[in-house]
């Protein structure tokens, strides 16, 4: 069965998968997923439960350099996608969640760009992004970009374009628009973006740029739902006016709270809120739209829903979670919900599954857990985080490479194949083919087939300086027996998931508390 039969055959004989109006929700059962249980299984070196076949390793720890490499990971991974180099390697984009509640007036946060060959070894790494903060979620483009949201508590956030190689200097998308952004994907048929908002009053966007595949200037709309299901866009008027929030420009969106991950896969946006714990899908050919997971009430196997990615082949759904038991759940199109990979290491608790993205060929799945134990604690990397010692002073965050053997019956789309060992965009929130001429015609190339950019990049130096001044900036309080208060207050709040604490003055629009 395809996704597209699957959303059409509604309910019935569908278990543990939610398609609800507004109404009653179905009770959920436990099915034996495309990868079998992990319940009976030992966890490896790592920490992860993982299917009969599958291994995992680490590829970067938060404040450590990167093996083979001069380039320090960064902090808090989070959206992260791959993006071919044209010589059988990608890179992996990932974004630093570094929460400009945490630091403020400072901008410790961006992406970095890891580079690896065919064989899945790294050979290089680098900043992609940096006097940037709160990066969240992302998407790569079809001509070879990383777009990097800014999930900003104080709904100020951009979008940035960024150079995978960290040659070219990042662009701030600025017809986009300012909000907490959640996730972004990019629909290359359509010309346009999908947008989520990570607020709990927040709307799903569309983006039309006026001259695409240039992204800087475009109209926005938000998604409004029909009583029979079906979707239609109103336009959100002057969405550079940011004396008026744009939610609340438009009176007949479709709430949709806290917006997270957004991904496009052959003429379906599926994207996920975590504050109903829901994964919607919108078939894009119909404009009809579903949810297939409602996880109200804690409803198992998959709750603290955030970031998602599609696998290209089979079109399973990978949800993975953040205030849930840190497993990465899998959606099926023939109806099974259930865990792929579970970590039950205890120096992972707390933290949050994220980013989960495959390598273009389908052979690796990379995912992080944004808070996972490292070797350094956090004050020592960002003066301004203290959340003094010992293991919870050391979350710093962990990015892993799983490899296995990943289905490759196709039960997605049989018109539209995808065959094994066929190079895409594969993200966190978007999958592409990125070899469209038009696309190589109008925007000036930044994936070289010969050359990789020097780690020593204008951008490199440029971050450096940044973090130099930041650490200027927040050197005298180290040592304050009240910034260990305060931080490990501010810890405890992340890990427990009660809110952001503000810890600046705001204008009116700041959020009486976090979404």
């Amino acid at each position: 069965m395809d996704r597209r039969s699957f959303l059409k055959s509604g309910i019935s004989g569908l278990a543990g998968i939610g398609f609800f109006l507004d109404g009653e929700t179905l009770r959920a059962t436990t099915e034996m997923g495309p990868y079998g249980s992990i319940q009976e299984v030992e966890p490896d070196e790592n920490g992860f439960l993982l299917p009969e076949g599958f291994k995992s390793k680490v590829v970067a720890v938060g404040g450590d350099l990167i093996k083979g490499t001069d380039y320090q990971w960064h902090l808090f991974p989070s959206g992260a996608g791959t993006i071919p180099d044209g010589n059988n390697g990608w890179f992996l984009a990932s974004n630093s969640e570094v929460s400009n509640f945490l630091t403020p007036d400072e901008t410790w946060g961006g992406a970095s760009s890891i580079h690896f060959d065919s064989t899945g070894s790294v050979i290089g790494a680098h900043p992609i992004l940096a006097w940037s903060h709160s990066n969240s979620g992302g998407t790569a483009t079809p001509w070879g970009t990383w777009l990097s949201c800014e999930s900003d508590l104080f709904n100020e956030g951009k979008v940035w374009e960024c150079d995978p190689q960290g040659v070219q200097l990042p662009t701030k998308l600025e017809g986009i628009g300012s909000r907490n952004h959640g996730g972004i994907a990019i629909d290359p048929i359509r010309k346009c973006l999908y947008i989520t908002e990570n607020h709990r009053e927040g709307l799903f966007y569309r983006y039309s740029p006026s001259r695409w595949p240039d992204l800087v200037e475009g109209s926005l709309e938000a998604m409004k739902l029909e009583n029979d299901r079906t979707i239609s866009w109103i336009e959100v008027p002057n969405p550079l006016d940011s004396s008026i929030l744009n939610r609340e420009k438009v009176s007949q969106g479709k709430l949709m709270p806290g917006g997270r991950g957004c991904w496009y896969e052959k003429d379906f946006v599926y994207f996920s809120t975590r504050l109903d714990n829901r994964v919607h899908a919108i078939d894009l050919l119909s404009n009809r739209y579903e949810i297939i997971w409602d996880g109200e009430n804690g409803r198992q196997p998959l709750t603290g829903i955030d970031d998602l990615t599609v696998d290209p082949l089979t079109g399973d759904v990978f949800v993975a979670e953040t205030n849930g038991n840190m497993e990465l759940v899998v959606i099926s199109p023939e109806g099974s919900v259930s865990p792929f990979c579970r970590i039950v290491d205890p120096r992972h608790e707390f933290s949050a599954l994220t980013g989960p993205c495959f390598d273009p060929y389908r052979n690796r799945l990379y995912i992080s857990s944004q808070r996972g134990e490292g070797s350094r604690l956090v004050r020592d990397v960002i003066p301004a985080i203290n959340w003094g010692s010992g293991s919870y002073g050391s979350r710093t965050g962990v990015t892993y490479e799983i490899s296995g053997p990943f289905r490759t019956i196709e039960k997605f789309d049989t018109q539209s194949e995808v065959e094994v060992g066929t190079p895409s965009a594969a993200t966190a929130t978007s999958s592409h083919n990125s070899g469209n001429e038009e696309y190589e015609k109008s925007v000036s190339p930044v994936v070289s087939t010969t050359e990789v950019a020097a780690t020593t990049s204008t951008l490199k130096l440029s971050a450096s300086k940044t973090k130099e001044e930041n650490s200027i900036q927040t050197r005298d309080s180290e040592g304050s027996n009240s910034s260990i208060l305060l931080g490990s207050i501010l810890g405890a709040v992340i890990f427990l998931g009660a809110g952001a604490v503000a810890v600046r003055r705001r204008s009116p629009k700041s959020d009486e508390a976090p979404s």
